[in-house]
């Protein structure tokens, strides 16, 4: 089959964003033809202007509807694509001049109607977001499950850099109205209607974060809130690590307090692991100040995770609570 792709790009309020990555758009390296579908979901800060400048450069549609979150505005942006293979990317990403090359090797190598690609912080990106990135992405926090090859099986891949196929999308009916935990959601309905999903290690993007310290606690927040949600859907997903940020806060508050009473091998072990985080950071980013805002970043990343997971668990597993009518803020209504 011939695939033809369509970048499926959904915009909320950051035209500044949205010129840079089309100007990334401009800078591929590729002699396949694609087009871009930009859906501005409710905007006030609109982006149509910024659009039109590209319009003589790249083959470029412009929507603009009524705000209903971010995954039905991809759904949208599918429905009215030309091709048969939707690329679907955040307005906060930008691409590197080998992506599409990287993702047509990927998917001649081993063909699957949905794949992701993993986040990479670009030489331009602050401190914070170069410390946040670490602690999103490496295998000493997260496990790898956002990009590495060596960690993952059923590969959920993840919004921000992801593809589907236009079959996948008819027969999943694509994204559901829970934001975030829309793409894992989706995933598992595309593994039970019988499609594969992959990982592309080298069609990485450049993933911006437009985030602070509070913002990202509240992403990581909802991240955990949503993870329990999703086990009461998909029963068969549930893991006993999707626990370990939980317990590990658990542990490491535990570990302070026997530390009053003189016991201080837990507390150790934990400055231990930070220490490890450290290095880690160091040997990846090379910069310092990036490795040391790593360990506030990975703290806030466990606490905001675990919190939350620990609070929709016994929500929704114990006092049977109604996700949508507890957490209605997970939730966008339906257009």
């Amino acid at each position: 089959m011939q695939l033809e792709f369509s970048f499926i790009i959904p915009v909320y309020n950051r035209p500044d964003e949205t010129q840079e990555l089309l100007e990334s758009f401009v800078g591929l390296k590729t002699d396949t033809d694609f087009e871009i579908v930009i859906v501005e979901d409710g905007s006030t800060l609109l982006s149509k202007t910024i659009v039109e400048e590209f319009q003589n450069k790249l083959d470029i549609s412009y929507y603009f509807k009524e705000n209903s979150g971010p995954g039905d505005s991809r759904n949208y942006g599918m429905q009215k694509a030309k091709g048969n293979y939707f690329i679907i990317l955040d307005s906060d990403c930008i691409l590197p001049e080998q992506y599409l090359s990287e993702v047509e090797k990927g998917l001649d190598a081993n063909y699957v109607d949905c794949f992701g690609g993993p986040d990479a912080a670009h030489e331009s990106f602050t401190n914070l977001q170069k410390a946040i990135n670490f602690s999103m992405t490496s295998f000493i926090t997260t496990g790898g499950i956002r990009g590495n090859k060596n960690s993952v099986d059923a590969f959920q891949p993840r919004s921000f850099n992801m593809g589907l196929s236009k079959a996948a999308f008819l027969a999943s009916q694509g994204f559901g109205r829970i934001h975030p935990g829309e793409d894992p959601d989706l995933s598992i309905r595309l593994w039970d209607l019988g499609f594969k999903t992959t990982l592309i290690p080298e069609a990485f993007v450049y993933h911006k974060r437009r985030i602070s310290w509070s913002n990202f606690y509240k992403q990581v927040n909802k991240f955990g809130m949503v993870r329990p949600i999703l086990n009461s859907w998909h029963p068969s997903t549930k893991k006993i690590t999707y626990w370990f940020p939980t317990l590990f806060c658990l542990g490491f508050l535990g570990s302070i307090l026997l530390n009053f009473v003189n016991i201080n091998f837990p507390l150790n072990a934990y400055l231990f692991y930070f220490g490890i985080a450290f290095i880690l950071a160091l040997f990846s980013t090379k910069n310092i100040i990036v490795s040391i805002l790593a360990i506030p970043a990975i703290i806030i990343q466990f606490f905001g995770y675990g919190y939350g997971f620990l609070k929709s668990t016994i929500a929704v597993s114990v006092l049977n609570k109604d996700p949508e009518n507890h957490f209605p803020k997970l939730f966008f209504k339906s257009k």
